[in-house]
């Protein structure tokens, strides 16, 4: 199998560049802590795993030229991120947060925070447009569908690890982190950047 090291490089550059699931990751993690951080975590990886595997079995580019399904998810992934940038803007302007220390009203349960992973990422139709523009510079066309499938699945791979560093960090600062005035802070700037994410999303032709 023929595994090109530069496709890792670009990976590695696109999985330390934060977007809407490194936010998601961060909040679930503030919210109920490492546990919630983690479920969320693989819950994007799970999404990205699935999505390799459409790309190397030929449904991702069916996906992205039937317009109707690929806007369809699109607009899914806007209204998605829509509600997730209110939800975080709605807590940040009440300020109503469990007192330090304690165990955490508003945490959730492992498979509400493992789902959450998984719309973030199953809603995001770039990220099927980013595999098909970009694994074919990186692998012949006629290699076996293992080396196809190995370059899919190094973004997951490499995402997990990354946000599961992120998450053990977050989790050593949480005691500090979640004192109100900065937690108000985190969701406002949280609920910004993803409507950020949201209207480049939409806008995005």
């Amino acid at each position: 199998m023929d595994y090109s090291l530069a496709f890792l490089i670009v990976a590695v550059a696109l999985v330390l560049s934060p977007g809407a699931d490194f936010v998601l990751v961060v909040q679930a993690t503030l919210s109920g802590g490492r546990r919630d951080g983690a479920a969320t975590a693989f819950g994007v990886a799970s999404a990205a795993v699935v999505q390799g595997l459409l790309v190397t079995a030929g449904v991702a580019s069916v996906i992205v030229r039937v317009q109707p399904l690929f806007l369809a998810i699109k607009y899914v992934g806007v209204a998605y991120l829509a509600w997730l940038a209110f939800t975080s803007l709605r807590s940040a302007l009440h300020g109503h947060y469990p007192a330090v220390g304690t165990s955490g009203a508003s945490r959730l349960s492992a498979w509400t925070a493992y789902r959450r992973g998984v719309l973030c990422d199953a809603t995001n139709p770039k990220i099927l447009v980013f595999y098909l523009s970009l694994l074919p510079q990186f692998v012949d066309r006629d290699a076996s569908w293992v080396t196809w499938l190995a370059h899919a699945w190094t973004v997951p791979c490499l995402g997990i690890t990354w946000l599961l560093l992120v998450v053990a960090f977050v989790g050593s600062l949480r005691s500090w982190l979640e004192r109100r005035p900065v937690r108000r802070a985190f969701d406002a700037s949280a609920g910004g950047v993803l409507l950020f994410f949201c209207v480049g999303l939409a806008t995005e032709a």
